[in-house]
């Protein structure tokens, strides 16, 4: 692995019943970066999220991360990598309140021994600095459940924030987002920027990309079909063809 760089993968596979969702892909994440992932639907974006994020075996090939080769991720160990994520189907304890689902993250991974452990004040001042950062912390003892579309997905973010992970993988965190919360999520990944965390954004929207994103990796049945900066990558033509021919 580079040590330059935050996350590679190598020659990653992965197949559903004989179809290639990844195919021999390799890409590099540089550290401290906004990353996007483009592609058409069905072109891996998420198949390679769940992958480097153990929710999915790979069937071959290798991730590096943290000076480390990968063959095998498991779910529970990803953390340890620096590694963390959000999902497009939004995941939260739905019976919890809103501080206790960042609470979760911040004490034990297991969720029912994090029920039990006690909360000190260095978590509770956690929780309430990340809700804060994402502006739910008067929200902090409604029951998640309770949230609109927009906060859940703010609650997901600031879960993930709470991890101070090295790379985060955001998969398509404004799907769905009114304006103010569009603008909302837009400025939280300029702060983990700012700060030198690694973000790899999983995005459809276009403007938002070019705002964003440092680095563009387009990705098409599976295989890797352009890389670089984003203005110029967006122009070329194989990219142009790929998603006017979805």
């Amino acid at each position: 692995m580079n040590i330059g760089q935050a996350l590679e993968t190598k020659n990653l596979v992965k197949r559903f019943e004989g179809v290639h969702a990844l195919d021999s892909l390799s890409i590099a994440i540089q550290p401290g970066q906004v990353t996007g992932i483009v592609g058409p639907n069905g072109s891996g974006k998420t198949t390679l999220i769940n992958v480097v994020t153990g929710m999915l075996p790979l069937d071959s090939g290798t991730v590096m991360v943290s000076g480390v080769t990968l063959r095998r991720i498991v779910p529970h160990e990803v953390s340890r990598y620096g590694l963390t994520r959000t999902f497009q189907d939004i995941r939260l304890f739905e019976q919890m309140s809103v501080l206790d689902n960042i609470l979760v993250v911040l004490t034990e991974r297991n969720v029912f021994s994090a029920l039990f452990e006690a909360h000190t004040e260095y978590h509770l001042k956690r929780a309430e600095h990340v809700l804060e950062e994402v502006g739910l912390k008067d929200k902090r003892h409604a029951l998640a459940r309770n949230l609109s579309y927009g906060q859940r997905k703010l609650l997901e973010i600031a879960r993930v924030l709470a991890m101070e992970a090295k790379v985060i993988f955001l998969d398509e965190p404004f799907a769905g987002l009114f304006p103010e919360m569009v603008k909302r999520v837009t400025s939280i990944v300029q702060a983990l920027k700012s700060r030198g965390t690694t973000v790899v954004l999983v995005e459809h929207n276009m403007e938002i990309i070019r705002e964003l994103a440092d680095y563009l990796i387009v990705m098409d049945s599976g295989q890797l079909l352009a890389a670089g900066e984003p203005m110029a990558v967006l122009k070329r033509r194989d990219v142009i063809e790929a998603y006017l021919g979805e």
